[in-house]
């Protein structure tokens, strides 16, 4: 049995990519300021403040790298998932990437923080992505043709 995996790439691709994208984009400010609609950050500072809390199980002085080192991620893979370069290996960091995520909201706020925010299902697009055989309308697909 052959599977059709072209759109549903694709979509995960954009859902994923498009995702970390604008969650980047609102701690840095680019989409408002804090308390605007739409907008959950608006800027560093607030995202800190709520990135102790989801922390706060870790010593208060690893916050501010983990939100750096978090944001970066979030930014590259985002990047290179929307793009479909190296696909596999971005799917598989942001996989885990959000699985952290997700058991840290878990042990902060209970379990039913990641499960209504969707985190858990994020990191389960993200392997899933990782699996399939290949990647249509990608920097990835682009390059195995030549």
């Amino acid at each position: 049995m052959q599977i059709n995996s072209k759109l549903p790439s694709l979509y995960l691709r954009i859902a994923i990519g498009s995702a970390y994208l604008w969650e980047v984009a609102d701690r840095l400010g680019i989409l408002g300021a804090n308390g605007q609609p739409h907008v959950g950050w608006g800027d560093w500072a607030h995202f800190i403040a709520y990135a102790r809390t989801v922390l706060s199980f870790l010593p208060a002085g690893l916050i501010p790298f983990l939100g750096v080192l978090a944001t970066l991620g979030e930014g590259i893979f985002g990047a290179l998932i929307l793009m479909g370069l190296f696909t596999r290996v971005a799917a598989i960091g942001s996989g885990i990437l959000s699985l952290c995520f997700a058991v840290s909201m878990a042990i902060s706020f209970g379990i039913e923080s990641p499960l209504g925010y969707s985190v858990f299902t994020l990191s389960a697009a993200s392997f899933l992505l990782a699996t399939l055989p290949d990647y249509k309308w990608s920097v990835d697909g682009l390059r195995v043709k030549k």
